[in-house]
């Protein structure tokens, strides 16, 4: 009685060897280190760059090891996190900014042969690794500006159909719209007409003689309406950016008027995190401009491509956009009928009929796909008090993708061609399907913080694991003897096997996971203190040792299941409708109540028949 075959105590020490395996990673603690990426994902870091690197944090007196070239990217690995943000500044200068990302970054010790079984640390919550903070600023002017351009051509055409003839209509200062006219009553029929037609404009007259002038400016009202949406729908698309990058528990949320501040836990790759979301990449297409277009209404763009660059430098596009990349409702990467990659879009309603009206008229002439991407770069200038103070320096790329000869009218789906590379598609269906960005914005900070609740939290988190477990595992001891030896063997199995499914699954621990590991530590105890209750009741009754165990473990079992099942409700309830820290609770429990079922059952029941199975026994120790 109470012997297990032989196969049941291999299967249990194979569940504990694989526990053993995917917990130990946890025990290696990274280093600290910068990484090196490219703007593009089609730039290639090599030798070289990890080379010029080295030398610049030689020059500044930061000691480094271990430079590892990988296929995108470059990673140092530094002595302190308090000379990464030195590290940082000094790489970044001897590289620039036009063409690399430095970012910091934790570099995994992990030995490889456990990487190459899958094995990997838990993923720490921002309270607990911390992570990497941007602070970013939304250029809202931008959007301000824009808005202006799109008023600027409505007003020339309200202008025309309402015969109100202008001298000319111009943009100045990217604010303000000003319309000349030769006499009063066109600038009379004008006013009428604007004050008709853009209700959220401000207007005011100007000027005397032959020069009247009519001079429009958006409303402070209509300013903030435009900023706000701009910031809101950046929010929006950062918070899609970061979930295509796949981070743990990130914090994206709007700080003031103006500004965003992302927050990504215990991420692994700041470098293509930063270079992601800081992109400002949109898309817009237009008809190439016929040759005797007039200069107003076309503009001249080169080409991205190198090659096509130095073969055919450029070609005029219409000024006119058809649609752009805020249309998009999904993009993913393909391959056309040579093997090239391509981005295959799809637009919303809205734009698929301005885009079917546009190609169904030039049938037979040839489209542009123009590629916009914004850049601010730091640079320094002296203030008016003579200081010097770093701004950022915005820079704005256009250029042609591909040229492409409209052969039918296009509708909602169609596919975007020449691009340089299978990267450099894939990072630009990212991009459109994650959505446009309102406004470019660039980053004001960038820092790895500490636990957002303090190390002493932290330490009083992780102390009340400890002397939890202490506790649990002497009063097992005083009152059930061998058998609380053997819940406590089971307990430690249980404890192993909990932090190897979080850490194979991927999930965040935070602090209120770890309350939840202290709640698992009793629950897995109570399944033992049915089980010996159980066994003591039998033997008060008079029923023999042998007897009494097997009883035990057999009539507590169905208890045991119930009990924790309706906990396991509770649990996936909890996920099901919190979010963050109440999300990091029901993982940890739901986990935890798993392993302990088959700990407290199988592992116990084990320890117990080794000690007493087969045996002629007289007494229990319980």
């Amino acid at each position: 009685m109470n012997r297990y075959p032989i196969w049941k105590y291999f299967l249990i020490l194979a569940v504990v060897a694989f526990g053993l395996m995917y917990a130990a990673p946890n025990l290696y603690k990274p280093d600290p280190a910068v990484q090196i990426s490219g703007q593009s994902s089609a730039l290639t870091i090599g030798p070289d760059v990890l080379a010029n690197a080295q030398k610049a944090l030689d020059e500044a007196g930061i000691a480094h090891f271990g430079g590892e070239v990988g296929d995108k990217s470059v990673l140092i690995r530094l002595n302190s996190m308090e000379e990464q943000l030195p590290a940082k500044e000094a790489i970044q200068k001897a590289l620039g900014t036009t063409n690399y990302v430095v970012a910091l970054n934790l570099a995994s010790t992990t030995p490889q042969w456990m990487k190459d079984i899958g094995a990997s640390p838990m993923k720490l919550g921002l309270d607990l690794a911390g992570g990497v903070h941007f602070l970013m600023e939304v250029d809202t002017n931008t959007i301000v500006k824009n808005n202006m351009e799109s008023y600027e051509q409505e007003v020339k055409s309200k202008l025309r159909e309402a015969k109100a003839r202008y001298r000319n209509v111009e943009l100045v200062d990217d604010r303000e719209i000003i319309a000349r006219f030769r006499n009063d009553e066109l600038r009379s029929r004008a006013m009428s007409t604007l004050r008709k037609e853009f209700p959220q404009l401000q207007l005011r007259e100007s000027g005397s003689g032959e020069n009247l002038e009519i001079r429009a400016t958006l409303t402070d009202q209509e300013i903030k309406q435009l900023e706000d949406y701009a910031v809101t729908q950046n929010l929006t698309t950062l918070r899609n950016r970061v979930n295509e990058l796949g981070v743990a528990e990130p914090i994206v949320q709007r700080q003031g008027r103006n500004r965003i501040v992302v927050e990504l836990p215990g991420v692994q790759d700041t470098a293509e995190a930063k270079r992601i979301i800081g992109k400002t990449a949109n898309l817009e297409y237009r008809m190439e401009a016929r040759p005797d277009e007039l200069v107003s209404n076309k503009e001249y763009f080169e080409y991205r491509d190198e090659r096509q660059a130095q073969m055919y430098g450029g070609a005029w596009l219409e000024r006119q956009i058809i649609i752009k990349g805020d249309s998009v409702t999904n993009a993913r990467v393909g391959y056309d009928e040579s093997g090239f990659p391509q981005v295959n879009i799809t637009l919303d309603a809205r734009g698929g009929e301005m885009m079917h009206r546009a190609t169904w008229k030039n049938v037979g002439r040839r489209m542009g796909t123009l590629f916009i991407e914004t850049r601010f770069e730091p640079v320094t200038e002296i203030d008016e008090n003579g200081n010097e103070v770093t701004v950022q320096k915005r820079t704005e790329e256009k250029k042609i993708i591909n040229l492409a000869t409209v052969q039918s009218a296009l509708g909602k789906q169609f596919r975007t061609t020449g691009l340089d590379s299978p990267a450099e598609a894939q990072e630009l269906a990212l991009l459109l399907r994650a959505g446009a960005l309102a406004a470019p914005m660039y980053f004001v900070e960038e820092r790895v913080i500490g636990p957002s609740l303090g190390a002493d939290n932290i330490k009083v988190g992780v102390q009340s694991v400890q002397i939890g477990l202490l506790a649990v595992i002497i009063c097992m001891l005083i009152s059930y003897r061998v058998f609380g030896l053997a819940a406590n063997l089971a307990l430690a199995v249980n404890m192993i096997l909990l932090v190897a499914v979080m850490s194979l699954l991927g999930a965040t621990l935070t602090l209120p996971g770890i309350a939840g590991i202290v709640l698992t530590v009793g629950m897995a105890v109570d399944a033992n203190v049915l089980i010996f209750s159980r066994i003591r009741e039998e033997l008060r009754n008079g029923m023999p040792p042998q007897t009494a165990i097997s009883a035990g473990f057999d009539n507590a079992y169905s208890t045991i299941v119930d009990a924790n099942i309706t906990t396991l409700i509770v649990a996936v309830i909890l996920y099901a409708i919190g979010s963050g820290p109440v999300q990091g609770f029901a993982v940890t429990l739901s986990i935890g109540i798993l392993t302990s079922m088959f700990s407290a059952i199988m592992g116990t029941r084990a320890i117990v028949n080794l000690f007493y199975g087969g045996r002629r026994v007289q007494k229990l120790w319980i």
